[in-house]
């Protein structure tokens, strides 16, 4: 089932065109990627699904609706987004941050409280529980936000599919967290919720992501799988870097390494 559907969409928030002509579609379950160099639009893209700015041309459907009728607190429920920069200079817990993302929901404090311990769970953040959100490391808030868009759409919407929107999620993470954040992206995926993701790590983008979309100066390059995107071809013209494509020994996947 499609969930998420960008057909033609153009963008000029502050005048200048950043996004001209993209189209893509997300099916329920799905993990796709959003690579491309610096300035190339991807965290633009992202803003625009999540409702930042408007439209100048072309549409965006959220199941089967255009994402402009949707209300902001029924979108709230079924879209979560977790921006390049999140700032919060409150001394709030670690827990009342991720409760945080329950907030659209009217499941009650004790199921909240069950759906937030599971989110810090997946993150790897249960001890920091009641530490101060501002005391903590650039590590440390990184998954504790990661925490707070998982517990926004941690349990199956009973009305359709959810959308999770996700900015450098791995940014400032360790190896070890790196991989725990992939795992748990993937196991939410795994409950039928669609997942877009800008990551500049292309071999972390192979690991988790079904379908990989390219972009430069705003405009769409190309879509693929990783094995059909991922050429030195592309790293040579894109990025003006040399690289090696080689299989990878676990899962056959492209493994990307500069020269």
């Amino acid at each position: 089932m499609t969930l998420l559907r960008v057909d033609a969409a153009s963008a000029m928030p502050w005048g200048v065109p950043v996004l001209q002509d993209i189209s893509l579609a997300l099916d329920a379950g799905e993990i796709t990627a959003l690579i491309g160099p610096n300035g190339a639009g991807k965290s633009s893209l992202l803003r625009l699904i999540a409702g930042d700015f408007a439209l100048s041309q072309g549409s965006i459907n959220f199941d089967g609706q255009p994402l402009a009728d949707w209300s902001r607190a029924q979108l709230a429920t079924r879209l979560a987004f977790l921006p390049q920069l999140s700032l919060l200079n409150f001394p709030y817990t670690v827990e009342e941050v991720v409760l945080l993302g329950r907030t659209p929901h009217a499941t009650g404090a004790r199921v909240d409280r069950e759906i937030a311990l599971q989110a810090l769970a997946a993150t790897d953040t249960v001890t920091l529980r009641d530490r101060l959100y501002t005391q903590l490391s650039g590590g440390e808030r990184q998954r504790v936000q990661l925490a707070r868009v998982f517990a926004q759409i941690w349990e199956q919407h009973s009305h359709g599919g959810q959308l999770l929107l996700l900015d450098e999620p791995t940014a400032a993470l360790d190896l070890a967290h790196q991989q725990q954040v992939a795992a748990a992206i993937a196991a939410i995926a795994g409950r039928g919720c669609a997942v877009l993701l800008v990551v500049h790590d292309v071999n972390l983008a192979a690991a988790v992501a079904r379908r990989l979309v390219v972009l430069d100066h705003g405009r769409q390059v190309t879509t693929g799988s990783p094995a059909e995107v991922l050429t030195p071809t592309l790293f040579r013209e894109l990025f003006h870097a040399e690289v090696l494509v080689q299989e990878h020994p676990h899962g056959g996947r492209p493994l990307v390494i500069g020269l």
